[in-house]
């Protein structure tokens, strides 16, 4: 079910005649919200707008139109993706395994190519066996060139080849995939500063984009995961996959409010042509449907 139709549920239990909420009717919408993975702040935040405005709102309609507006209110405008004054623009993703991170990358790829623009693929997940098999899977069926080691090289050499690989051929577009072990892994997260250290040494400025990929049903664990790359790798956007089934997707509102790392792209599905660009309004309306 819906947060609008959990919602709606519980505002059909007011009354009618008297549509005003008291303190025990405030708790029960706190835990309606938080189960959403809204988030303490954002939570809290809407409830006191809620209490300020309790006296004014009528009927159910009101209030589901209130609180639509100020969740539009709190998401972060459409960003595109940065891009490099001189390319390539580099692309960096990363994520916990499952995530759909490896497909997102074929996903993004297309979406450039379908663009006109050139693109190189990598990856340096090192790590899992299958990760350098799946992504040169997606490299030739999009026909795009691709670089990656066998298990065990050095993530950090193969992006420096690929941004090497990657000038020499005059490509505007370098993505990488990374491991995807988990976020708490001291030593994933230090191969992947690693990797950012080589990066921006190779080339001023980049990269350009760090993109931490969530699964929608990932609920808090996905706000857990975003304060620990943001903290390490200063994330510059978010790709939120599995959107077709957006029932715990809350946590893009309590990600945007507390970290204020803007949504990039939606996964709404397995093919190529299934990513979204984010906006307020695309979000809002599949989560509230």
């Amino acid at each position: 079910m819906s947060w609008s139709a959990k919602l709606r549920n519980f505002l059909q239990k007011l009354s009618p005649s008297q549509f005003k909420l008291g303190p025990q009717d405030y708790e029960m919408f706190r835990t309606l919200m938080l189960e959403a993975d809204f988030g303490p702040y954002l939570t809290e935040e809407l409830l006191e707008l809620f209490r300020q405005k309790n006296l004014e709102i009528k009927n159910i309609d009101e209030a589901t139109m209130f609180l639509t507006q100020k969740l539009r209110d709190s998401l972060i405008p459409q960003s595109s993706l940065n891009i490099a004054d001189t390319p390539p623009s580099v692309y960096l993703f990363v994520g916990v395994n499952g995530t759909g991170k490896t497909t997102s990358i074929a996903k993004v790829a297309h979406y450039l190519k379908k663009k006109g623009k050139s693109v190189l693929i990598a990856c340096a997940d090192t790590f899992r066996a299958a990760a350098r098999e799946q992504l040169k899977i997606w490299a030739d069926r999009l026909n795009l060139p691709f670089i990656g080691y066998p298990i065990g090289g050095d993530p950090a050499a193969v992006v420096f080849d690929a941004l090497e690989g990657a000038r020499s051929r005059n490509i505007e577009f370098l993505l990488v995939d990374t491991a995807g072990r988990q976020h708490t892994d001291t030593n994933l997260m230090e191969e992947l500063k690693k990797i950012k250290r080589v990066i921006s040494k190779k080339k001023e400025g980049s990269p350009e984009e760090t993109l931490l990929v969530l699964d929608a049903n990932a609920g808090l664990n996905a706000i857990n995961q975003a304060r620990s790359y943001h903290e390490d790798l200063g994330l510059t956007g978010i790709i939120v996959t599995k959107f077709d089934s957006p029932a715990k997707a809350g946590f893009v509102f309590a990600i945007q409010k507390e970290l204020s790392i803007p949504v990039k792209f939606l996964g709404v599905g397995e093919g190529l042509e299934d990513l979204l660009e984010f906006s307020p309004d695309i979000f809002l309306k599949k989560f509230l449907s």
